[in-house]
């Protein structure tokens, strides 16, 4: 039995570690979002693929949930000393794994190739697998202009009124092997959408063309958790951005969003009196505090993919 997720960064990996906890050594892929992927100081940096790859790994910082544990930041002071740009900060240890990414690229090196290196190194079982190893760019429409994702994200700290987005290169991008590989094997029981922002985590994903047409031709239940809890978003900027796209701010708007690609969605237990139209639903606490958590949530979406499939 294989399962598949659909992942951006915090959030999804969270949910990601449960249900590697819970499910046999090789039994999980996911596929992760990209469209966060830029080149900075010189570097090409994945931060969701290195969160899920750090999460995984065990290697993850809990207080700052980004970036590795036991970090330091010299290369970051010594960088400010002379002038240069600090705004999107580069621990140490996370350092390296961008010298050796944007070294290997260079080379010649596909990022699925390098990803599955960097996730073997760190002793991953799950298959982690970039949607696309052609680049795909994020950008924001907001009242100040379009701005690039971590722009808008990290520089801007997501101040500025969202009015849309756009995956740049995402119509000639080709879904990558691995993902595509996930997609059709034979033995796949569920693809769960992780409670990621759907818009800037999850849209990318499904902008690559074919693959929302291979997550509709899947044999198995696809599943979305919602990333709501209460009309509130646990981390990030998911409830204001859909305040300032004109979209009501409760799940059922997360599942509308999805529309007919959703078999079955998972909502909060405190959101089990919103009524999900035309799609099958379970509560369950999706607050994913503590390893516990993570695991609880995971048996939770797990068994209601079991129940849909039969």
């Amino acid at each position: 039995m294989k399962i598949l997720a659909l992942s951006g960064g915090i959030g999804g990996a969270k949910l990601a570690l449960g249900l590697s906890h819970v499910l046999p050594a090789g039994a999980l892929s996911v596929i992760a979002n990209t469209g966060d992927d830029f080149t900075h100081l010189g570097l090409r940096i994945s931060p969701d693929i290195d969160t899920l790859c750090y999460t995984l790994g065990g290697l993850d910082n809990p207080v700052l949930g980004w970036g590795r544990a036991d970090e330091s930041w010299a290369f970051m002071e010594t960088l400010g000393a002379l002038g240069g740009e600090t705004w999107f900060r580069l621990g140490d240890r996370d350092l390296a794994l961008h010298v050796w990414r944007t070294a290997q690229l260079a080379a010649g090196a596909t990022l699925s190739a390098v990803t599955a290196s960097v996730a073997a190194r760190f002793g991953i079982a799950s298959a982690i697998l970039p949607m696309s190893d052609d680049p795909v760019a994020t950008r924001v429409a907001t009242t100040e202009g379009t701005l690039d994702f971590q722009e808008y994200f990290v520089h801007r700290q997501c101040r500025p009124v969202v009015r849309g987005l756009e995956f740049a290169g995402a119509a000639q991008a080709r879904i990558a092997p691995g993902a595509q590989a996930a997609l059709a094997a034979p033995d796949l029981a569920a693809i769960v959408i992780c409670p990621s922002n759907p818009f800037i985590s999850i849209d990318p994903i499904l902008a690559v063309p074919g693959l929302r047409a291979a997550l509709r031709a899947a044999p198995a239940p696809v599943i979305a958790v919602s990333p709501l809890i209460g009309g509130k978003a646990v981390k990030g900027p998911t409830a204001k951005m859909m305040q300032e796209m004109g979209m009501t701010v409760d799940a059922a708007a997360v599942a509308a969003h999805y529309g007919d690609l959703l078999d079955g969605f998972v909502l909060d237990s405190a959101d089990a009196a919103t009524r999900i139209p035309g799609v099958a639903s379970i509560a369950a606490p999706t607050l994913m505090t503590g390893l516990a958590e993570k695991i609880a949530l995971a048996r939770a979406v797990l068994d209601f993919a079991a129940g849909l499939r039969a």
